[in-house]
């Protein structure tokens, strides 16, 4: 080894979804929505005047945080916007978990969060999930430098009512308690009214899921305007031109069209309902998600074998390999009403159940 190797911060990356090159595939592998943005992005993406790239952008990201606390009836003083809710959750683990004391989150979660705790040099403690997969409230009443989970949690769509929210972030007044919400708009109540409730709690929820803006990446935190004024602080110590000018005219857009959001919002969850019908049909068993996604296990069928016959039929799917308790899952991402169909239809012939009616 060199000696300037030495001092290389060596760590265990994320590993994103697949995003395969190839055309005709069936892609429910990393939980986009598969209807496009609302039409007044396509407007402003068509008519934007490039010329303003020459200049940098907002650094405040005034208009679109204007925009997010009109929707969220919030002030704007209390909207942090990021380069999606990665950017914003990476910028509140710098911000916020500097104590002695480990920060808690689910053993079973979105698997970033243990990613930056190691690469920020966070201390940290995973608590188990009962066997049901779900966040029982009285393992958070420990001593702690901060806390995060999402709701609906991720991988297993899982959702915690708000009442249980609240007593996580009852119990722990003194560290910053952060709702990690990317799938809230598919079936949960937000834990943003509790932000004028509690000074310590943080919402971070992204365009990329309900709002079919995985591309464009912005997300943003709601809280106590005392808690964004310290994430700006150290955004703009870190880099003050976070959102392009494109994104930032294209998330008013997506964020001014309300009806729309309703709309396909509603579609994902009704086509959810239906798969999942197919789905017990079919043998497979899980939680009721309240995401756009179902994880799920086969009564008799290996995981790893369902989701390496999908991908040879062009459907990709998520499998998770680690941790043991999750390694005969597939996450399966609710397309649309055509590419469930198709995938149920495979999964029939593949089971050997061709008696389901579609």
């Amino acid at each position: 080894m060199k000696n300037w190797e030495k001092n290389i911060r060596k760590v265990v990356p994320y590993t994103p979804g697949e995003q395969p090159k190839q055309a005709n595939i069936i892609k429910l592998n990393t939980n986009e929505n598969p209807y496009p943005p609302a039409k007044g992005v396509y407007e402003a993406w068509k008519n934007f005047d490039i010329d303003k790239l020459r200049l940098y952008p907002d650094p405040s990201i005034g208009k679109l945080r204007d925009e997010i606390a009109k929707f969220y009836n919030v002030s704007s003083e209390e909207v942090f916007v990021g380069v999606g809710s990665d950017d914003v959750i990476a910028m509140c683990f710098m911000t916020f978990f500097n104590d002695d004391k480990p920060i808690i989150f689910p053993d079973i979660t979105y698997s970033f969060y243990d990613v930056w705790a190691n690469m920020l040099k966070i201390k940290y403690k995973q608590i188990p999930l009962d066997d049901n997969f779900e966040i029982q409230t009285e393992d958070y009443n420990i001593e702690n430098g901060g806390i995060i989970f999402p709701n609906p949690n991720a991988p297993t769509g899982v959702l915690m009512p708000l009442e249980e929210v609240e007593k996580i972030i009852k119990n722990n007044q003194d560290v910053i308690v952060m709702i990690d919400e990317a799938y809230i708009d598919f079936g949960g109540e937000s834990a943003i009214e509790l932000t004028h409730k509690y000074d310590n709690v943080l919402v971070i929820q992204t365009f990329s899921k309900s709002r079919s803006m995985a591309g464009a990446r912005i997300g943003y935190a709601i809280g106590d305007k005392k808690l964004i004024k310290y994430l700006n602080d150290v955004k703009y110590s870190f880099n003050s031109y976070t959102l392009n000018t494109m994104a930032i005219e294209l998330g008013v857009k997506a964020i001014e069209d309300r009806e729309y959001f309703e709309e396909t919002r509603n579609k994902i969850i009704k086509t959810r309902e239906w798969t999942k019908e197919k789905l017990k049909e079919l043998g497979f068993i899980f939680n009721d998600s309240k995401s756009n996604f179902i994880f799920a296990r086969h009564e008799t069928k290996k995981a790893k074998e369902i989701f390496e016959a999908l991908k040879e039929e062009g459907i990709i799917v998520r499998y998770f390999s680690n941790p043991e308790r999750i390694n005969n899952y597939i996450r399966i991402t609710i397309g649309t009403d055509e590419e469930m169909k198709k995938l149920i239809k495979f999964l029939c012939k593949y089971l050997e159940k061709n008696q389901i009616v579609l």
